[in-house]
């Protein structure tokens, strides 16, 4: 094997993720060191968390009560619970340099989870340094200390349990990412047609009720209070100001506040959602759409053909579309603010390479992506980038993915036909 034969394996071979992913995590471990060493910590939400923390520990349990300097508590509440054990660990907040260690802690946490998804999925080596190359992504986890970093690891995480068919332990930490941040439920549809599919009807029903009970556990200290408890930590309808978009800028005030643009976002989302479901989702059953339900809504399911198509929720596809469900759901989003590029980031390198654009492409995109997210503040440029890339990146996943795609079949007879 040549010089170039032998560096083309390196890059193209799966198998060499199980070396690679090490030397790239102890190269950005120190890395996190040189940023928290030489950076100045910048103070956005970190203060606010811990005063609302304080308003918390000091026994106020109404939602409604709990404000902090950047604004209300609207966050559920296993935010309120992490940031409260951090509250003691860092003397109430005071101790930013131990808060930063143990963020850059978190970040190569969750970096390794993420690598471990991407071998998982069999994803090629070259795309593997994309993912510790973020200057944004450092920022937002080891010089901003923001709680989306916590949802990712979660979000991630049942990712990595759901690859490893770990079903109920999947659910119980993407609850928990749910408890931190209502920005995980981009993921649920998902999930939910992941999980149909991998164990059926009714054990799907007890992991949605899992997931329900999850979040009535953590809104529990709440109890007195529920209807401030909800409208806080999951308010649907919460608008935020256009000044701090980072993305939809351009196309101007006016039209971004606008109920129209708000509705056109939504039936967008709901449509990209149908569309991926209808047409790359349900690829495992191998059969239409009318077929799959009356599969599972059966009173009998035909458990031959339902443990068939549980062999086919492969860690490829169900990191594929948990990842794409979290990307049209970015798209939709009417503001995204810095620090939702955590969920955005370390999702991009897979969804191109799974578009199938050439490498070189791949990494030419997600350099825009991340020029982008880089533009403080944004402008109609950056932000059209970041809406740009995010369009390619849906389209390109769902065009990508129609060769993988099984033709539907129309009877229970073909559908053995392998």
């Amino acid at each position: 094997m040549n010089l170039m034969t032998q560096g083309q394996d390196i890059l193209t071979n799966p198998r060499h993720a199980s070396w690679i992913s090490p030397l790239l995590l102890a190269a950005d471990a120190v890395f996190c060191g040189l940023v928290i060493w030489k950076i100045p910590y910048t103070e956005i939400d970190w203060q606010a968390y811990m005063e609302q923390v304080a308003i918390y520990n000091a026994g106020e349990r109404n939602y409604s009560k709990i404000n902090g300097g950047t604004g209300p508590l609207v966050y559920p509440g296993a935010h309120v619970q992490i940031y409260r054990l951090l509250s003691y660990v860092t003397d109430g907040g005071n101790d930013i340099l131990k808060a930063q260690i143990i963020f850059a802690g978190l970040y190569l946490g969750t970096l390794a989870v993420v690598m471990g998804c991407y071998r998982a999925a069999k994803a090629p080596p070259y795309v593997l340094p994309l993912l510790i190359l973020s200057k944004r992504l450092h920022s937002i986890f080891v010089l901003r200390l923001f709680n989306d970093c916590f949802a990712v690891l979660f979000i991630f995480l049942s990712i990595y349990l759901y690859q490893r068919r770990m079903w109920t332990a999947g659910s119980v930490i993407y609850s928990t990412g749910l408890g931190v941040k209502m920005s995980a439920l981009l993921v649920l549809p998902a999930i939910g047609t992941t999980l149909v599919q991998a164990v059926g009807r009714e054990r799907t029903i007890t992991q949605v009720l899992l997931i329900a009970q999850m979040q009535v556990l953590f809104g529990y200290p709440f109890k007195k209070n529920i209807p401030a408890y909800l409208s806080r930590a999951f308010e649907l309808t919460r608008q935020f100001l256009y000044k701090w978009t980072v993305n939809w800028r351009f196309v101007g005030e006016d039209v971004f506040l606008s109920k129209p643009f708000s509705w056109t976002l939504l039936l967008l989302h709901v449509g990209l959602l149908a569309l991926f479901g209808i047409t790359r989702w349900i690829k495992p059953s191998k059969r239409s759409v009318r077929d799959t339900i009356k599969l599972y809504l059966a009173l009998e399911p035909d458990d031959e053909v339902v443990e068939a198509i549980s062999k086919r929720i492969t860690p490829d596809f169900i990191l594929t579309c948990i990842l794409t469900a979290n990307a049209v759901g970015m798209l939709c989003a009417r503001s995204l603010h810095y620090q939702f590029y955590a969920y955005i980031a370390w999702a991009s390198p897979f969804l191109l390479w799974r578009a199938g654009f050439h490498p070189v492409l791949q990494y030419a995109i997600w350099g825009a992506q991340e020029w982008a997210w880089n533009v403080y503040p944004s402008t109609d440029v950056s932000s059209g980038v970041v809406v740009g890339v995010l369009c390619v990146t849906v389209l390109g996943i769902w065009w990508g993915t129609a060769k993988a795609t099984a033709a539907p079949a129309s009877s229970k007879k073909q559908l053995h036909v392998e």
